[in-house]
């Protein structure tokens, strides 16, 4: 008899779509025109323009063909063939329907063991970038592509699909109304930039007062805000070293690799902390998604110094704080097992980035392979029951 397909357990925190060429232009106020997202021909090749400027984001924003799914699997485990990242992806193919349909994705699901997955964007998380110029035009465009996201995928589909919207910081009246309006609509978590907010003339904390409104919202209504992987804004730091790197490819090293890993957002919760977001709204939960986990010791150490020589400033030890309210998608690449020694084995949670070219072959490998040397226990954690307790959602 051929083998039955395993029966559906995992709750994978970080699964993605591939967005439709639609994703953005659907429900965008037409008025907007050049100051939004829109598609045009250059040089043979259809690309996205954003705010009026080619967006590279995305090298093939079509996505149509794609690289397999878990493509530099090997190459990110050590790269045993000593590859560069070109020949590491392979040959590339057409695209498949679960990628954009949700009822495939469920048949694929099924066949996978995964009873449940979170839906981040492949292209929305290079956005928010390119329009912080243009709060007014961005908060539209995020506006138009939750409408589109919800349509297409759906915030609890069937019980199992669970997409993402993303909500822009840029204008915080806008980011208050938007958290609102997909709460109504259904939403179990949101997504926000892992990054600073650009202001005129600078940037600001996102746990800067200003923005008390969203968090209160967001405590109170008991949605996980995520802060999954993007153009975060560091390859400033990037341009101090290697000037005209970004542009030309003449004087590019790994460096950017070297300097922004991890920077970040480990920034950004050593913000929350030190600007005291949790005692201002304790029942705030932040999730840090497809930023992986090897920053995590260092950030809670830095923070154990800080509290330190800082009597009296953190209310509570930072360290206890961080535990109680941030989650964590390891990277499957990651040492979980030594990752445990510092972060609470109950918030830490289980995401493949599938069907991404980094992320794992199938959902499961993470738990094969990633989560080999842990406790049946921690095993189930991991990969089922710390998201379903974050999301307030009954075991699947």
């Amino acid at each position: 008899m051929p083998e039955q397909p395993p029966q559906p357990w995992i709750f994978d925190f970080d699964n993605h779509y591939y967005e439709a060429d639609d994703a953005f232009t659907r429900y965008q106020d037409r008025s907007l025109r050049g100051r939004g997202v829109q598609w045009a021909e250059v040089n043979g090749r259809r690309r996205l323009l954003v705010g009026g400027t080619v967006n590279s984001y995305i090298a093939n924003p079509t996505f149509d063909p794609v690289a397999r799914p878990g493509a530099l699997f090997d190459w990110y485990r050590g790269n045993p063939g000593r590859q560069g990242i070109t020949e590491a992806f392979g040959d590339l193919e057409p695209i498949r329907p679960e990628y954009r349909d949700r009822d495939a994705r469920l048949t694929v699901m099924d066949g996978q063991g995964v009873a449940a997955a979170l839906l981040f964007p492949t292209l929305g998380v290079g956005i928010e970038a390119a329009l912080q110029h243009d709060p007014t035009a961005c908060g539209e465009v995020f506006r138009a592509f939750n409408r589109w996201l919800a349509e297409d995928w759906g915030y609890r589909y069937q019980g199992r699909l669970f997409a993402v919207p993303y909500v822009s910081l840029l204008d915080p009246e806008v980011a208050v109304a938007e958290l609102q309006r997909v709460l109504d609509a259904g939403a179990v978590a949101v997504n926000v930039r892992n990054a600073p907010v650009p202001v005129p003339g600078g940037y600001r904390s996102p746990f800067d007062p200003v923005y008390d409104r969203f968090w209160g919202l967001a405590a109170e209504s008991r949605v996980p805000v995520a802060t999954h992987a993007g153009v975060d804004g560091y390859d400033a730091l990037v341009q101090m070293w290697e000037p005209g790197a970004g542009e030309s490819a003449l004087f590019r090293s790994p460096l950017r690799g070297i300097v922004t890993k991890a920077r970040a957002v480990s920034d950004f919760y050593a913000a929350a902390l030190c600007h005291k977001i949790f005692e201002r709204f304790p029942g705030l939960r932040l999730a840090s998604v497809e930023n992986g986990a090897s920053w995590v010791a260092d950030l809670l150490h830095r923070l154990d110094d800080a509290a330190n020589r800082n009597p009296g400033y953190f209310r509570d030890e930072p360290r206890a704080v961080f535990g109680e309210h941030v989650w964590i998608t390891p990277f499957w690449e990651d040492r979980i097992d030594e990752i445990a020694a510092d972060a609470r084995v109950d918030r830490l949670l289980l995401g493949s980035d599938w069907p991404h070219a980094e992320g794992t072959r199938a959902p499961a490998d993470f738990v094969t392979d990633s989560l080999a040397k842990l406790p049946d226990q921690d095993v189930q954690k991991i990969a089922r029951e710390n998201a379903c307790d974050l999301l307030d959602i009954p075991l699947v």
